[in-house]
């Protein structure tokens, strides 16, 4: 095989129009410049709020994915709704980090929600970088495609090992080297001033913990966009619908975290599910390329890819609501085993 084949370059195709896309950016400025106007002061989330801006940002990528249907056909669409769907698999994962981050730097209930959206708009930032990055890898050569898919496949069996090891849920703030640097640079303040990010102390600038748990959440994304963004690759070649879905995956992290907070930590095998939809993200890249360099080889459909995805996501979820039942089942009699006999008093026998 010569290295031309191996590198030969890439025309992405897109369905964006300039117009397109300042539309899209556009709306995606305004519904975060809302967020910034409603977490300006602290207060804790109300549920039924929380609910309410969850099944907003639901509606919008699914009437997206009418619109794409009904102007580009059903097989653009599909690409959407399949890449919507694994973005916003990783993405709850990403939320459970965000919990172990805020619980980590004890960031108040009032201030979670600000810490968050400053999380979501850095994660956007960063995305938009590496979609960027992402599609000029594409059109230098089809190499890139063997690189997401070993990106991937590597990611997976980190995360499968982490889960074996029971270190996905550990969170060590004094070994993120992001932390550790503005420390040494710049003061911290003992304790949390608001909503603010720094304040004046003694003539000098010191940040609040606050800042610090953006920093740190801000270090996490670019893990998380290290991983997705070639995950959704593997599903669409458009630069616009890698963006559109890890923006419309992104925007209600917020409110969501807020509706799934009690149910993250029961989700206990959603781990062992993203795992297994990026390694197959990964086969599925390494046999696109391997398609483009001998034809014999098949491909993976995208609505196979659907499939595939959300029967993995229905039976990790199945899995931990049934494992859950059965440590509660088990638990059941050893605390009734536990309760001690009430005495009653001598005289009433």
């Amino acid at each position: 095989m010569s290295a031309g084949t191996i590198s030969h370059a890439v025309a992405l195709p897109s369905i964006a129009s300039p117009a397109l896309w300042t539309i899209t950016v556009a709306a995606l400025v305004l519904l975060l410049s809302l967020d910034l106007i409603l977490t300006r002061r602290p207060r804790e989330e109300r549920m039924r709020e929380a609910v309410g801006w969850s099944v907003f940002y639901l509606l919008l990528p699914v009437l997206f994915g009418v619109y794409l249907w009904a102007d580009h056909g059903g097989g653009v669409a599909a690409e959407f709704f399949t890449g919507f769907v694994v973005e916003k698999s990783l993405s709850v994962d990403n939320l459970f980090v965000f919990m172990l981050l805020l619980a980590a730097f004890a960031v108040p209930q009032a201030l979670a929600r600000r810490v968050l959206l400053y999380g979501i708009v850095g994660a956007l930032v960063l995305r938009a970088v590496f979609i960027a990055l992402g599609a000029a890898a594409l059109q230098s050569g089809t190499w890139a495609f063997l690189l997401f898919g070993a990106i991937l496949i590597l990611t997976a069996g980190k995360i499968l090992k982490d889960v074996m090891t029971g270190h996905e849920q550990e969170v060590d703030i004094s070994s993120m080297r992001t932390v550790r640097l503005v420390r040494r640079f710049v003061a911290v303040t003992e304790d949390y001033r608001g909503s603010r990010l720094a304040v004046r102390e003694q003539g000098r600038l010191a940040l609040t913990p606050l800042a610090l748990a953006a920093v740190a959440i801000l270090a996490t994304d670019i893990v998380f966009a290290v991983d997705s963004v070639p995950a959704v690759y593997g599903v669409t070649e458009d630069p616009f619908l890698v963006f559109a879905t890890n923006a419309f995956a992104l925007l209600g992290l917020r409110a969501l975290y807020f509706v799934l907070k009690g149910v993250l930590t029961k989700l206990r095998h959603l781990n062992h599910g993203l795992s297994v939809i990026l390694a197959f993200i990964g086969v599925k890249l390494l046999l696109h390329w391997a398609h483009g360099v001998w034809a014999q080889v098949p491909e993976i459909p995208t609505l196979a890819s659907l499939g595939v995805i959300v029967s993995v996501l229905a039976v990790v979820t199945a899995t931990s609501l049934l494992a859950n039942r059965r440590d509660r089942l088990r638990a059941a009699p050893e605390r009734a085993g536990s309760a001690e006999p009430v005495q009653e008093p001598a005289g009433e026998r």
